[in-house]
């Protein structure tokens, strides 16, 4: 198993992306710490991963929440031992044309998918520091690296995340921490199979492979960047769209 001793926190892993890197890592070996802010939903999803043979613990918390998301960090490592493996995944969206957009919703998406990672890094870089290994993934998108109407702010969360990663990257390098991007595209999920038949086929035809990406493709990426192979990568941003971009 290719992360055979490892432990790993995914954060927003109760459903979509999250969690299909979750049960990704936890199929290859990790210890995986469920993140949510659901305890019910986050306490099923690691039931189903050990069902499936895995080791999991489920932990409610709000990452935008400079307290929670230090709970987080420290019962994950309490539970779990250690902590090699961080992925900050969790994100909202607030979408709207600029001109329409509230303080609010500007606020809340920056709140949750860039001071989401600020919170949970920081709480968890120290321990990382102390063990001289770890393996910082940020999930971004190609929308951070393309822009996209209807999502200022969540384009700029996205975009920053990448500026984050690089300085971080650089930063931490001394200490054995590799720290990168994973940007997917138009990956299926929930709320792209809400969208309408049209606008599908407009982002289809934006997409040179032709087709949407799915969950689990993502996580693979993830999975290369937290293992052993990738240990010379850091401050990467590894793009997953089909061509998209």
């Amino acid at each position: 198993m290719r992360l055979a001793g490892r432990t790993a926190l995914v954060t927003g892993s109760t459903r979509g992306l999250g969690l299909a890197i979750a049960k990704r890592l936890a199929a290859e070996g990790a210890f995986v710490a469920v993140s949510g802010r659901s305890e019910e939903q986050a306490r099923r999803v690691a039931e189903e991963i050990v069902a499936a043979g895995g080791r999991a613990v489920g932990i409610a918390a709000d990452v935008a929440d400079p307290e929670s998301a230090e709970a987080l960090v420290q019962t994950a490592i309490a539970e779990m031992g250690r902590l090699d493996v961080l992925v900050n995944n969790a994100g909202i969206t607030r979408d709207t044309l600029f001109v329409r957009m509230t303080r609010e919703q500007w606020d809340a998406v920056l709140d949750v998918n860039l001071g989401g990672v600020y919170n949970c890094t920081r709480a968890a870089v120290r321990t990382m520091m102390k063990q001289r290994y770890g393996r910082i993934i940020n999930i971004s998108s190609i929308v951070g690296l393309t822009g996209n109407v209807g999502q200022t702010n969540y384009a700029a969360a996205k975009a920053a995340l990448i500026g984050f990663t690089k300085s971080l990257a650089r930063e931490l390098a001394g200490r054995n921490i590799t720290v990168n991007v994973v940007a997917p595209g138009y990956i299926r999920s929930d709320m792209t199979d809400a969208l309408s038949e049209d606008i599908k086929q407009q982002f289809l035809a934006q997409i040179p492979m032709g087709r949407v990406g799915e969950p689990e493709e993502v996580a693979h990426a993830v999975l290369f960047l937290a293992e052993e192979a990738s240990s010379y990568i850091t401050g990467h941003t590894l793009v997953v769209d089909g061509g998209m971009s």
